[in-house]
């Protein structure tokens, strides 16, 4: 990591930098032997109590990716049972739809395609170029969450698992690479502005509705890798011999768009290379060296040249730029998301709010289930 790409990166006296010490804060908290394989072993027979007489003990995404398949993986070695979810934004790569398939083969979990409106989120989309914001990911990371919490109210599940974990996804990304993830105050504001159609069939819930849900459903996120001792290399070859699971490339490379956001967007417009990032994070779980991460940042963000092409041609032609629009965008100041209409205000209302409703929670979910 570097202050060039990272306004916010902070050295100690040490020279040690404030994504490190996240890092290491966060490792600190994460149990070791034997405790942690005690934790695993009792929130396993917790998922399975608390999914008695029900269809299922947990819901969570896949996207065909390392993290989502090994997670599947090992709940499906524990005997729990998992209703799989998956948005289909119309950028699935065919490595990512058979790995999908490879898991539902092999665990026999019920999976739940929520397929996006293409006209509608490609609307979205174009509205988030048009506004120059760093995280175009945003629309769909907020759908996949919301069709996610939308289906476990369906079927009654309060325990979501998460693929994030600690040591390949570190703790935080810097602020200026990101924007919050459940900001559909800002994804509507965007839209409004630039947009050319209604937002009719998009996943969304407005943030006080949302705010109930999380009241009343106690949701319970579990981020299960972080229970175990978690080698990316190893999981690697664990799926690729038990699910013949196929490597896509680089990570969250299972879609062409953000295969392409984060190997020529984000590098060539943002001057941002995530690849810093995710390789700093496998530095401090130990996972790599950093001669090897060096080694790996020397490489060009898309090592296949006919691919970057292929996918540029068919990103632009997906979305309907010209060669001319295309540049013009790529040559446009970037904006903030904060320019636009966003959450922050929201909250600041919210924890006032929740303040005096926390009495009455039990009685909220008491009359929700009436």
């Amino acid at each position: 990591m570097d202050s060039g790409s990272d306004p916010d990166l902070v050295l100690d006296d040490k020279g040690v930098c404030n994504h490190c010490r996240n890092y290491d804060d966060g490792a600190a908290k994460l149990p070791k032997e034997p405790e942690r394989q005690h934790n695993f072993n009792t929130l396993i027979s917790q998922l399975v109590r608390e999914g008695k007489n029900k269809q299922y003990d947990a819901i969570m995404g896949v996207s065909g990716g390392v993290d989502s398949t090994y997670l599947a993986y090992m709940a499906y070695q524990q005997g729990l049972r998992i209703l799989l979810v998956h948005c289909d934004n119309g950028w699935n790569t065919e490595t990512s739809v058979r790995n999908i398939e490879n898991i539902i083969k092999k665990t026999n979990y019920d999976l739940h395609t929520v397929v996006l409106n293409w006209d509608e989120f490609r609307d979205i989309q174009i509205s988030f170029f048009k506004a120059g914001v760093v995280d175009i990911e945003l629309p769909y990371d907020y759908a996949l969450m919301i069709s996610m919490y939308l289906i476990a109210i369906k079927y009654n599940i309060h325990n979501i698992l998460s693929g994030h974990n600690l040591v390949t996804e570190g703790t935080y990304m810097p602020k200026s690479w990101v924007h919050s993830k459940m900001d559909i105050i800002n994804i509507k504001a965007i839209h409004s502005k630039f947009g050319k159609m209604p937002m009719k069939t998009f996943p969304h819930l407005s943030p006080w509705v949302y705010s109930y849900y999380e009241l009343t459903k106690r949701f319970h996120r579990i981020a299960l890798l972080n229970y175990m001792e978690y080698d990316k290399a190893k999981a690697k070859e664990i799926i690729t011999e038990k699910l013949n699971w196929s490597d896509y490339g680089g990570k969250h490379y299972e879609s062409v768009f953000t295969r392409f956001y984060q190997g020529y967007i984000l590098p060539q417009k943002f001057h941002i290379d995530k690849r810093q990032f995710h390789l700093s994070t496998l530095i401090c779980s130990g996972q790599i060296s950093r001669e090897q991460a060096l080694q790996e940042m020397n490489n060009p963000t898309y090592v296949d040249e006919s691919l970057f092409v292929e996918d540029f041609e068919y990103v632009k032609k997906k979305l309907g730029f010209t060669d001319a629009s295309w540049e013009s965008y790529m040559k446009e100041p970037a904006h903030k998301h904060q320019e636009y209409a966003n959450i922050s205000s929201y909250w600041k209302k919210y924890y006032k709010v929740i303040g005096v409703l926390k009495p009455f929670e039990v009685m909220l979910r008491t009359l929700e289930k009436k």
